[in-house]
């Protein structure tokens, strides 16, 4: 019994972990993407830089040099790459470690 608690312990605080980290980038992104008329360039170079920071803490080192590259290119004035960048890093997001649902899960 205690080895099963255990188990389910641990997957639950990976999906917590990945929740914080991977979800949380996807929905950042998504905002940043949509509402960018009304956001300053500094604003959109400050949240890729944080979006760039939780890809790195998740270990997708790919995604997170894009979100870098994507930042440094608002900057630049270079909408049409900076949305390449952004668009890119999505991608590779989205490709990344996804928990799968447990199909027999107990809940007490």
């Amino acid at each position: 019994m205690e080895i099963s608690r255990k188990n389910l312990r641990d997957e639950v605080l990976e999906r917590i972990k990945y929740v914080k980290t991977c979800v949380m980038a996807r929905e950042l992104c998504l905002l940043v993407r949509t509402n960018r008329a009304v956001l300053t360039p500094k604003d959109v170079e400050d949240v890729c830089r944080y979006i760039s920071n939780l890809c790195k803490e998740e270990g997708c080192s790919e995604p997170s040099a894009l979100c870098v590259k994507a930042a440094n290119a608002v900057g630049s004035a270079d909408e049409e790459k900076y949305l390449e960048l952004c668009a890119q890093s999505c991608v590779k997001c989205g490709e990344a470690k996804r928990p799968l649902p447990k199909k027999d899960a107990y809940v007490a």
